[in-house]
């Protein structure tokens, strides 16, 4: 049985040292009962402190993988029970990277969010100064079937009564008529333009499709 051992910068040293010696042990390198390294040399091996390697081995010996006698090293125990931890681990850095994942995922959305509320905000900006700039920039709705006003003529819906705004012009079938009147209707597919005196399209919005 081969197994893999894929290494994570965030486990600690010593712990992956035990995974390594678990994995050769689980891999069938080492037989039950064969005396493998002193501690000194496990540490010189992976270039660790004596005290790293210690703590590796005192997983390895807590789990029932080997077991240590003082003057005899390391002696193999249980491959089978070095496989378990093995999967274990590999479950727990399964566990780990989703974690990450999730985590990196959550604070890109909120630099995403960021980003996007202060283009909001510019955009907010920007409209108010170029509208201050020209007090006469008109609005635009598109008229469709849904609009409670569809095929009435301007005055018979006392438009500019009951909006406070002004139609300057309608687009209709790729022509523009400007000023075009009281008695022009409201057609499908129409394009109005027109100008109000609060600065907000709110009110004819309101007026053309009434909110349920």
């Amino acid at each position: 049985m081969d197994i893999e051992i894929k290494h994570k910068t965030a486990i600690p040293r010593y712990q992956q040292i035990a995974v390594e010696v678990a994995a050769r042990i689980a891999n069938g390198e080492y037989e039950v009962g064969e005396k493998i390294y002193a501690r000194s040399s496990l540490a010189s091996q992976y270039s660790v402190s004596p005290e790293t390697a210690r703590r590796a081995i005192c997983i390895l010996s807590d789990l029932g993988i080997v077991s240590t006698e003082k003057g005899n090293g390391i002696i193999i125990k249980s491959p089978k029970k070095a496989a378990e931890y093995i999967q274990q681990n590999s479950k727990r850095q399964t566990i780990d990277t989703i974690k990450e994942n999730l985590l990196k995922s959550v604070s890109r959305q909120k630099q995403e969010m960021d980003y996007l509320n202060d283009c909001l905000k510019d955009l907010i900006e920007a409209s108010v100064h170029f509208r201050s700039m020209n007090p006469f920039m008109p609005f635009e709705i598109r008229i469709t079937r849904d609009c409670v006003h569809l095929n009435k003529t301007v005055t018979e819906i006392q438009f500019w009564q009951r909006t406070g705004a002004t139609v300057i012009a309608v687009s209709r079938n790729d022509t523009v008529m400007k000023s075009p009147g009281p008695y022009v209707a409201l057609s499908e597919n129409d394009t109005i333009y027109f100008i109000t005196q609060d600065d907000t399209p709110d009110h004819v919005r309101e007026f053309l499709y009434p909110s349920k």
